[in-house]
Parts: structure tokens; C-alpha cells; sequence
């Protein structure tokens, strides 16, 4: 296939003998499970460790229900159950910490709890051992900064679930070290995943500042009555979205005019500057937030909404083995 049409994201399926450090996933809530199938998919030694003993005695099954998904969808070379024996569930953060080469925290998403949870981290890994954070919005120096092992910290935000969907932010503080950002970008990559790098802190990150611009619009339109929920949906599934699976905003732009990023912007920028600034910040009312909630119980049960959440990540699945197929 030429360079102009491969994809350039690595999508051969993830064999096993890909790795083999030692990764410690510390919390067994939903996304810890999936940062611990990223990696012993592509054959690290995974010891997963939760504060709460029910946490960590659910998580076998839920792993295997996932597992096994990704065995029928083709997305493994390996049984389930191969898989599965790499990650061990441990009773205690050091014997999670022991050895591993870099640990991928996801705990509570409070500054207060992080900070803690780095400053013990810190005091029981090993001083080349890398820690990050699966923070969504906080940045690294602001749990990190006055931890004597700050330069090996960093926020590796994942799209949930990232043993599907392969992006990862690498954001680091300041005064995280280039050989640490270095070493992470490098494990990542050989798990699978399609990490990013942000060059400066910035609350969000990128994918959660762009995806709520998309949101703050999509809550104003629906607000002011231009269309119902559903409606708003289907432009992303049914439009925007089947373009943005395989390429993303410059890209599309790129390809949209004749001659490129600047022909689109003669063409169409002046028109999307009008229409930028009438685009105010939405409130997130909570009688908007509602009717939202209302339209969509109306198509989907409360007590449905977990079979749904599976039924969605065998999309994924189905989406991300088409996008191998034709990549390769």
C-alpha cells in the first residue's frame, strides 16, 4: 500500500510476545481493567492493585468478558485466557509497585487524592520507574511538584476504553524529564496505543478541549431549539464522526478544497469566523440536562445502559478490525 493511503497508526493485531516489562495499573474501576488489557494484550506482567477489596475481587470476570470480545472480533493473537494469566491482582500499592517499569494510576479524580496517591507512589517504585496519571483535566504539576521524584511523573489521559481506542496524551510538567517522556512515548507505542505529545500544561489536554467545544455547541443548539437530541447525534455518527474514525480536522480541511488548507480558508473561514462569535459558553442547565436526560431514557433504559456500553465497545471493536483490514 503507498505511503499516501496506509494508516499511520500500527494496526497489525497485538501479539503477545510484543513486551515484557512488568506495568502496574493501580485502580480496577473501569478504566484501570482497560489500561491492564492494553498491556498484558501485547505481553507485559501486569499487577493490578484497588483500595477496595470488592473492586479488585469483580475484576477477573468484567477482564475476561472483555477479553474474550476481543478474541471474536479478531483483535487478538492469543486465547482469553492466555491474556488473562498475565495480569495478577495484588493486595498491597508496593507489591503492585515492585519492578514495574511504569505504573498508570486511576484513582479519584481530585487533586487531593492524587496528590497523595503520587506522593506514596513515589516513596515505594523504584527511582527509574515511571509514574503517570490517567487525569482527564488535572495537570502533572499540580500533584507532582513538590515530589522529590517530580522529574519521572507525567498524565497519560486515555480515551475510554483505551484497549480499543488507541490514543493516549502524554502531557508532563515543566520539570518532567526528556528521557522519562521519552521511555513512556516509547512503551506506549509498543503496547499499541497512538500517543500524543502536548508541548505545554493546559487544563483538558487536547482531545477533552476539543471535545467539549463540539459539546458546549451541540447543548447550545439543543437549548435554542434548533434540534432535538437524537438529531444532534446523528450529525456526529452519521456525518462529522465517519470522517473523524480515519482523519481529523486539518486534514479533512485539506482534502475539502482543490488546492488545500489555504483554498478552504479563502473559501469558508470567513464564514466560520461569523459563526464563531456567536457561540457562547453554555451553562449546562440543569432543566436543559434533563430534558437531554429525558429524551434519551426514552430510547434507552436506565437499567440498560451497561449492556449498551458493551454493545458499543464491540462497535469499536468491529471498527477498529475493519480499519486493520483495510490498512493492511
Amino acid at each position: 500500500m503507498s505511503s499516501i493511503l496506509a494508516n499511520h497508526v500500527d494496526l497489525a493485531p497485538i501479539r503477545g510476545d510484543t513486551m515484557n516489562e512488568k506495568i502496574a495499573v493501580i485502580g480496577a474501576g473501569l478504566i484501570g481493567r482497560a489500561w491492564a488489557i492494553v498491556f498484558a494484550r501485547a505481553g507485559c506482567s501486569v499487577a493490578i492493585y484497588d483500595a477496595v477489596p470488592e473492586a479488585l475481587s469483580a475484576c477477573t470476570k468484567l477482564l475476561h468478558d472483555n477479553i474474550s470480545d476481543l478474541a471474536k472480533h479478531g483483535l487478538i493473537t492469543e486465547t482469553p485466557e492466555v491474556v488473562l494469566a498475565r495480569i495478577k491482582p495484588v493486595d498491597t500499592l508496593a507489591e503492585a509497585l515492585k519492578g514495574a517499569a511504569l505504573v498508570q494510576e486511576n484513582v479519584k479524580e481530585t487533586v487531593e487524592v492524587k496528590r497523595q496517591i503520587f506522593a506514596e507512589m513515589d516513596k515505594l517504585a523504584a527511582p527509574d520507574t515511571i509514574l503517570t496519571s490517567s487525569t482527564s483535566w488535572i495537570p502533572t504539576s499540580e500533584f507532582s511538584e513538590h515530589l522529590p521524584g517530580r522529574h519521572r511523573i507525567l498524565v497519560a489521559h486515555p480515551v475510554n476504553p483505551p484497549y480499543l481506542v488507541p490514543l493516549v496524551e502524554l502531557a508532563p510538567a515543566p520539570w518532567t524529564s526528556d528521557e522519562t517522556v521519552k521511555r513512556a512515548h516509547d512503551i506506549y507505542t509498543r503496547a499499541g496505543q497512538s500517543p500524543v505529545l502536548l508541548k505545554k500544561e493546559i487544563t483538558g489536554f487536547l482531545l477533552n478541549r476539543i471535545q467539549g467545544a463540539v459539546l458546549n455547541e451541540a447543548l447550545n443548539l439543543y437549548e435554542n431549539g434548533y434540534a432535538s437530541s437524537e438529531d444532534l447525534d446523528k450529525v456526529l455518527k452519521d456525518g462529522l464522526g465517519l470522517r473523524w474514525s480515519f482523519m481529523g480536522p486539518f486534514e479533512t480541511i485539506d482534502l475539502n478544497a482543490p488546492e488545500g488548507v489555504i483554498d478552504y480558508a479563502n473559501r469558508y473561514g470567513h464564514t466560520y469566523r461569523d459563526v464563531a462569535k456567536t457561540q457562547l459558553p453554555n451553562e449546562w442547565n440543569a432543566a436543559t440536562l434533563k430534558q437531554i436526560e429525558d429524551e434519551r431514557r426514552t430510547v434507552l433504559k436506565a437499567d440498560q445502559l451497561e449492556e449498551r456500553s458493551r454493545w458499543r465497545d464491540n462497535r469499536l471493536m468491529g471498527l477498529v478490525a475493519h480499519k486493520r483490514k483495510q490498512a493492511t
